[in-house]
């Protein structure tokens, strides 16, 4: 048995990612080889800036047939980006070169030499320009998947939003009862593959404590019925349940997810408990894609103060055999 890559597409080039992938690699050892996609360029003048250093091996080819790759070096497929500073302001700037980035890492991933993936922080702002709510819509876009989830995993507890990055004003017209089989499907087949377990799940409602003064009640109509159709397959799913209780420890343990209906609901909770260690699993892909579970934290960029955990989790999460 072997140790497939670790495909890295290093995301946003003005964030913290060059800071806690130094960090990760150079504190932890990993099995697989890490393939980093990135500029060298600008790489090295974050490492002078930034004052952690690792030796750089260029990586030429997209089949990586190189049998002798270890991670005693950055192993670099190098992508262009025209910076002359270390760091600078988040903008669109980078578009292109994060765009190149995910093409070739999709590329190695088609060629099915490993399903191993992670991207580092991305500014939806700027990147996705509102023509995808989020990083997992666009590489399901990229992949023509149509039944994808967000799974926040912590091996403690986990968290799935059904609704992503969605304003807050929409969440109620886009929850339907094939939305909510289609997630638990998901996590029900991820935790079987990965962990030999059948899950317990928690679904929370929409509405406080689960009731509404409207003529038409969601959490009666669309979420009651869909886990009792999900029970009589044999699902082990429970709810509708309060959000504002079902974090208490007593009832959380009960369960490994708690799926919630928009993102803050469970988000800021498997936050609040767990910080940077938790890592951000999209379910449904061909591959199996992996990120750190925050953002390109513009106030930290090139202090080295950034805290590592979430990227050392994702990348300890593919370190498997093949």
């Amino acid at each position: 048995m072997i140790y497939r890559p670790i495909i890295v597409v290093a995301g946003e080039p003005n964030s913290i990612f060059s800071e806690i992938y130094l960090k990760s690699i150079n504190n932890k050892k990993f099995k697989s080889p890490i393939i980093l996609i990135a500029s060298y360029s600008l790489i090295k003048l974050q490492m002078k800036k930034l004052n952690i250093y690792k030796k750089v091996r260029l990586i030429k080819s997209l089949d990586l047939k190189d049998n002798n790759l270890d991670n005693k070096k950055i192993n670099l497929i190098n992508v262009p980006f025209d910076q002359k500073k270390a760091f600078d302001k988040i903008s669109n700037k980078s578009n292109e070169y994060i765009k190149k980035s995910f093409d070739i890492a999709l590329k190695i991933l088609n060629k099915k030499i490993t399903n191993k993936f992670i991207n580092g922080p991305i500014s939806k702002k700027f990147f996705l320009n509102k023509k995808y709510l989020g990083i997992t819509e666009y590489l399901a876009h990229k992949t023509k998947t149509k039944n994808f989830a967000m799974l926040i995993y912590n091996k403690t507890l986990s968290v799935c939003p059904l609704t992503t990055h969605l304003p807050i004003k929409k969440v109620s017209k886009k929850i339907n009862k094939e939305m909510i089989k289609s997630k638990v499907k998901l996590i029900d087949l991820f935790f079987k593959k990965y962990f030999k377990q059948k899950p317990l799940m928690a679904v929370t409602g929409l509405n406080p404590h689960c009731e509404s003064t409207d003529a038409f009640n969601e959490d009666e109509k669309i979420i009651s019925p869909s886990i009792k159709s999900l029970n009589k397959s044999n699902y082990k799913i429970y709810g509708p349940f309060a959000a504002d209780t079902i974090f208490l420890k007593k009832n959380r343990k009960k369960y490994n997810v708690i799926i919630g209906i928009y993102h803050d609901q469970v988000l800021t909770p498997i936050k609040t408990l767990f910080e940077y260690d938790a890592i951000n699993i999209t379910l449904g892909l061909p591959f199996l894609r992996v990120s750190p579970d925050h953002g390109p934290n513009e106030l930290m960029i090139g202090k080295n103060k950034s805290n590592p955990l979430s990227l050392i989790k994702a990348l300890t999460f593919l370190d498997f055999k093949k």
